[in-house]
């Protein structure tokens, strides 16, 4: 039967559009066109500026053919030109490629070949690194590409041009779009992002309009960030599209404040000149901040909000910021939702709590996100709800949308990850009794040492707390007696001193005996561009170290 609110009420353009975010742009560079979008060194531009240049982008990269579909590549810092590559390439309905700048020539060549890259936008600095990668997608994958050379003006280190075009001269050239459209369908790509590809080849995580529109928004919601925020770039755009806050600031009105590389001088020098008051970025980050010579830190008188994710935190790095003054919003997520789409919302009644009970709240990953559909955590072989005891360990999984469309190429990972209608994180958590999630480890790095399951992040957990540890990250040793036993690769700060016999001394009063680390090793820690701990390489170390022995 037909209802009457079927009849004569259909969509039309006054009353339907695709939501996407390129539409922030469009109404911010409309109604606040005047205020700052960009500080850049010495470069500063408005909205109205930060928009006719995207639009410029846009028509430059139209001119070439790009078009619906197509892919845009981009090997950038955190400059303009990568704020406007967020903003023109989604606007041609092509999808936007960031890769990540501390790959090696093989892996950014065969990115580009798997998502049949046809432009790519890159730094200077990168320029031995992008001749290599291009000289092997022509020789291996038998691909060409046009290739446009941005040459920054913070940037004063050697590079040569590698590319057809300059940037500048090349937008320039071009008379800018009437206006940044949105896609005909938001289910459209937005951009595809590659894992690290630990295990065998990466996968391209491809990602919607609709989606980066509301994780954009949920940023919004989840940090209750007002209008004109000052925003500072210390998270690599490249990692899950700066986890949508490209977007988010242009929303919200705000200042991007880029930053090539997130270190603590230069962190603080822009917090304190250019009166930034949200930053994102991982734990070692973070850590790089309290731990700065308090001089460092003078003059910033300005409330300063970080959002830490990327790794489960440290109790000591979310003390660490309280002690200085910074608060702290825990985010929890993966690429494949965006970058966070869960967070440890803090509730008025936690203030009241000693320091050590505020710490364990917001150490925890939360809740989902105001626009994502579900978060649970479920037995991942019955597909059933784990009780929220905070005992049960299950699996952590997402439904909503705020979840990618799947892996490009790869329709058997794309329906293992979706298997019984949620996507599957592969965090191991438990729920607790007030339904916030807390992790206990990545399924592949639970240590079983004689039978008994032990936490890498809770030995992790212990070691921060001695003030001599700046990173540590603990994996399995294999043992001939106990199967497994813990070990711990340990980076000290600068003016520390420490012995391995203090450290397990010290671990002693936070965990049971058999968690303590039977070996701790000084030495330096692999990590991603975004200050990820890259696991797997300590796990090969801890093995090939074994096979010696």
């Amino acid at each position: 039967m037909i209802s009457i609110y079927d009849q004569h009420l259909e969509k039309n353009p006054a009353n339907h559009v695709a939501l996407s975010p390129v539409s922030f742009v469009e109404r911010t560079a409309e109604v606040f066109g005047d205020l700052p979008a960009v500080v850049h060194g010495q470069r500063r531009y408005n909205w109205a500026q930060t928009r006719e240049r995207a639009a410029r982008l846009a028509a430059a990269l139209k001119a070439h053919g790009i078009g619906r579909k197509d892919t845009v590549s981009t090997l950038l810092a955190n400059t303009p030109e990568m704020i406007e590559a967020h903003y023109a390439v989604p606007a041609l309905g092509a999808v936007l490629n960031t890769l990540n700048t501390r790959l090696d020539a093989a892996l950014i060549a065969w990115q580009l070949n798997h998502c049949e890259s046809r432009v790519l936008i890159t730094d200077r600095e990168f320029a031995p690194l992008t001749a290599a990668a291009l000289k092997l997608l022509r020789e291996v994958h038998g691909r060409s590409l046009l290739v446009i050379d941005v040459c920054d003006s913070e940037y004063t280190g050697a590079g040569e041009r590698v590319g057809e075009h300059e940037y500048e001269p090349w937008i320039a050239a071009h008379a800018p779009l009437a206006r940044l459209e949105g896609p005909a369908d938001e289910w459209d790509a937005i951009a595809v992002s590659y894992t690290s590809g630990t295990t065998g080849d990466p996968k391209g995580v491809v990602t919607h309009h609709r989606g980066a529109y509301l994780n954009a928004v949920s940023n919004a919601a989840t940090w209750t960030m007002p209008h004109f925020p000052r925003y500072l770039w210390t998270l690599p755009m490249f990692h899950c599209n700066g986890w949508c806050f490209p977007w988010t600031v242009a929303m919200l009105a705000g200042t991007h404040v880029c930053l090539r590389k997130p270190e603590a001088k230069a962190i603080l020098e822009a917090i304190r000149s250019h009166g930034v008051d949200h930053y994102c970025a991982a734990p070692i980050v973070h850590s790089l901040i309290y731990s700065a010579p308090a001089e460092l830190r003078e003059g910033i008188s300005q409330q300063v909000r970080g959002m830490v994710a990327g790794a489960a935190p440290p109790a000591a790095m979310i003390e660490g910021m309280a002690r200085i003054g910074f608060a702290i919003t825990h985010v929890y997520g993966l690429t494949e939702v965006y970058g966070p789409a869960a967070v440890a919302v803090q509730r008025p009644s936690w203030a009241s709590e000693s320091l050590g009970e505020q710490t364990r709240l917001n150490g925890r990953q939360g809740v989902r996100y105001p626009l994502q559909e579900g978060m649970t955590v479920m037995n991942p072989e019955t597909m059933t709800e784990c009780p929220a005891d905070g005992q049960t360990m299950g699996e952590i999984m997402f439904r909503g949308n705020i979840v990618m469309k799947g892996y490009l190429k790869n329709p058997a990972a794309t329906a293992q990850a979706f298997a019984g209608g949620w996507f599957h994180t592969g965090d191991l958590a438990v729920m607790e009794p007030d339904r916030y999630v807390k992790i206990k480890d990545r399924s592949k790095d639970i240590i079983i040492s004689g039978g008994e399951n032990i936490s890498s992040l809770e030995v992790e957990d212990a070691l921060y707390r001695h003030p001599a540890v700046l990173a540590c990250a603990v994996v399995a040793k294999p043992d001939p007696k106990w199967g497994e036993t813990p070990l711990a690769y340990v980076e000290t700060r600068a003016d520390a001193v420490v012995t391995a016999e203090e450290l397990i001394a010290h671990c002693k009063q936070w965990l049971a005996g058999y968690k303590v680390p039977r070996d701790i090793r000084f030495e330096d820690i692999p990590k991603t561009s975004t200050g990820k701990i890259q696991k797997f390489q300590l796990r090969e170390r801890a093995r090939s170290s074994t096979a010696i022995e």
